[in-house]
């Protein structure tokens, strides 16, 4: 097998269980490892540290075992049955009113590169690594192993996740079975996936407990819940009796199906309304218009480089935010953007707030549910970052 050798002093991060190894820290490599290959990681006194996918990029490696043992199928298959047994732990996966949930969690599930939802009967699967995708005949085998009759399609949706210079051209599509059943539940509520052709998997998984705080917030409130996606939110906010919601994105696809998530849990009522418009045009003609907002935006920041860029929109938004809101109002704010830390989000809506000459206090600090797990070891796993607000 391929062995890495590391420079002196290089290997602290694997004795503290970190899951990546950096190319400026390898020394030398023995062999000539393709993308994808399994590696063996060495010291520079050639004690065994770990084994893991070999990559090209500055993470060069993705730890798969601490231990020097072989990844074949039943490596996959004990990994795979540890991440189903924590969701049936914290109750997700024998929930009679919840049929979707993240299977497996990358690096927070031990399996750095892999992303399974389970919707309904389908798994959808996304790759972000090129082991990963060379694994997946293993991995779904194991899959259906492990869910049994649970498991009635597995979709892979990695088109959009894998390194385009790999070289593997990857085509989204079924690998097993296939399924007309696009509707799935959460906390007895219905909402149409669209995995096919939707962001992510089809459906934003992990803002499932904060979508039900905002329920506890909602009754009698006019609620805007802005970059809405599929109108997770909006449904929720519904349900919780507001007398008023207003779904706004710069999708029209979006929009649509938001629309038909309401009419899936509200045919006909009269209570929401959704919009296809730019976030801050809309914002502009708001002011005083909402109890409640949710700003939910995509990530603003995915690498490094941009995250001056994307601290500023962050900036504007929550002021703006902050600005509109009705004397007494509520506001749910997220960053998913994995190098916006949790301190760097809360200085940077302080910073809004500031600006914006009215008083804010903090009513919740929210995260990730628990079927998106973080390991100690690895806090880059803490993407998901929340407040949320009272604004006199």
């Amino acid at each position: 097998m391929n062995r890495i050798i590391l420079k002196p002093g290089k290997e602290k991060s694997l004795y503290r269980l970190h899951p990546w190894v950096f190319s400026g820290a390898i020394a030398r490599i023995e062999g000539d490892p393709e993308e994808g290959d399994v590696v063996e990681l060495y010291n520079y006194e050639k004690e065994f540290l770990a084994i893991g996918h070999y990559q090209i990029g500055s993470i060069a490696v993705r730890i798969l075992s601490f231990k020097n043992e072989d990844i074949n199928y039943q490596f996959w298959l004990t990994r795979l049955q540890q991440a189903y047994q924590t969701r049936v732990a914290i109750g997700l996966a024998t929930d009679p009113k919840n049929n979707v949930y993240r299977l497996v969690h990358g690096e927070g599930d031990d399996l750095p590169g892999l992303v399974i939802d389970y919707y309904a009967g389908t798994a959808v699967i996304q790759f972000h690594s090129v082991g990963m995708y060379r694994a997946k005949e293993d991995i779904c085998k194991a899959l259906t192993e492990v869910l049994g009759d649970q498991l009635s399609a597995i979709y892979d949706k990695s088109e959009g996740t894998l390194p385009y210079k790999a070289g593997l051209n990857p085509q989204n599509g079924y690998l097993l079975g296939e399924s007309s059943n696009f509707v799935a539940m959460e906390n007895g509520l219905k909402f149409k996936v669209d995995w096919l052709e939707g962001q992510k998997t089809g459906f934003f998984i992990d803002q499932r407990e904060n979508r039900s705080l905002l329920e506890r917030y909602a009754k009698n409130k006019s609620v805007l819940n802005m970059f809405c996606y599929t109108g997770g939110f909006s449904f929720y906010a519904m349900r919780g009796g507001a007398k008023l919601v207003h779904s706004v994105d710069s999708s029209a696809r979006a929009i649509e199906l938001t629309n038909q998530n309401v009419s899936l849990n509200f045919p006909g009522d009269t209570r929401h309304e959704a919009f296809v418009e730019e976030a801050f045009k809309f914002l502009e003609h708001s002011k005083d218009k909402y109890d409640l907002i949710i700003l939910d935006p995509p990530a603003f920041a995915k690498h490094q480089k941009v995250l001056d860029n994307a601290i500023q929109g962050y900036k504007k938004l929550n002021r703006k935010g902050i600005e509109i809101v009705k004397p007494g109002g509520i506001i749910f704010t997220f960053s998913c953007s994995q190098v916006m830390t949790k301190e760097l989000f809360r200085q940077t809506v302080f910073t809004a707030a500031a600006n914006t000459g009215r008083k804010v206090k903090i009513l919740h600090q929210l995260t990730q549910p628990a079927d998106h797990p973080i390991s100690i070891f690895h806090p880059e796993g803490e993407y998901l970052k929340g407040l949320v607000l009272h604004v006199e």
